[in-house]
């Protein structure tokens, strides 16, 4: 079988979910080729080697850290040169869908973003995407050149499929403008002890309907009983209820989970469009005509401010 590239998503060598997502659908087009890059690259080899990845390219560099995504397109393409693979496929993350689309100009091939599944075909991957508002799925495949495919998280189960994992190394060679922008400075985020909104498998979120920076405590309370992340709408954002590095919308973060529970959210296309994915959608509020509710698998027609409570204590009475 053909080889698939696989681009790392690792913080220190430590591998993130959706990069072993993405190894289960390599191995349904192919042979997964894992590429590391950066602090901590070679210590990935392991946890890839578990779950699919033959070989695994790594490269460490300082214009990795120092700058911005060119040289993580430098290096994709050094791997692309070097193995000809039948694909490539990229975490959906705001920067990795950067480096996929600057890859694809480079080889002159096609982009395919936000894929919802992958499978193999006749005339190449084909990838499975959902469009307005989830009023269609679409099946793509790219015409020309070496398709190059971002996943969203929780598109695919992490499945173990052990495999040699050998490490190599990548000889890349960077090009002038890959140090044309550099990063001045960096401040850590601050952690809240819940799962990175985009990856997690259960997302609670809150909109006008919360009345409120304090009530959001209410949200955060169900979130923790089920292990979730907290999103909130653009209104909840833009009233400085909630931090927009939580915003779940077209112009805010795209999510995915199995589960996603809307509490005071109208349903706007706005913010359908960020979570219109998710496995299965509950939605609580007190207008029984909210358009959320035409997308929802179970609604709940009633005040967030006396149904999310007594949900929360449920759920901790069932797990404790």
């Amino acid at each position: 079988m053909a080889e698939v590239l696989v681009y790392v998503d690792h913080v220190d060598g430590a591998v993130r979910k959706p990069t072993l997502e993405l190894l289960t659908l390599a191995r349904r087009i192919g042979v997964p080729v894992a590429v590391a890059l950066g602090h901590g690259a070679e210590d990935t080899a392991a946890t890839l080697g578990e779950h699919g990845a033959t070989r695994v390219l790594t490269v460490d560099a300082p214009e990795f850290g120092e700058y911005l995504v060119v040289p993580k397109v430098d290096a994709l393409q050094a791997a692309y040169e070097a193995v000809s693979p039948a694909a490539v496929l990229v975490p959906s993350s705001a920067e990795a869908k950067e480096v996929a689309a600057r890859l694809a100009v480079r080889i002159g091939s096609g982009v395919i973003t936000d894929a919802t599944d992958l499978e193999a075909g006749e005339q190449g991957p084909v990838a499975t995407q959902s469009a307005f508002a989830a009023s269609f799925t679409t099946k793509s495949r790219v015409l020309k050149g070496t398709p190059v495919i971002t996943v969203k998280p929780n598109s695919a189960p992490v499945e173990p499929a052990p495999a040699a994992g050998a490490v190599e190394p990548l000889a890349v060679s960077f090009s002038e403008k890959s140090t044309g922008t550099k990063v001045v400075s960096r401040t850590p985020r601050e952690s809240t002890g819940r799962p990175e909104l985009t990856e997690a498998a259960i997302v609670v979120s809150g909109g006008r309907g919360v009345s409120g920076a304090d009530n959001f405590a209410i949200i955060e309370a169900l979130a923790d009983s089920l292990g979730a992340a907290v999103g909130a709408s653009r209104a909840a954002v833009d009233a400085g209820w909630y931090p927009h590095t939580n915003q779940v919308g077209q112009t805010g973060k795209s999510v995915s989970p199995q589960l996603y529970i809307a509490n005071g959210i109208s349903g706007a296309i706005q913010h359908r469009a960020g979570m219109q994915t998710s496995k299965t959608i509950v939605a609580v509020n007190k207008d029984d005509e909210a358009p959320i509710f035409d997308l929802v698998d179970y609604g709940v027609v009633g005040d967030l401010f006396d149904v999310v409570p007594q949900l929360t204590e449920e759920i901790k009475t069932r797990k404790g």
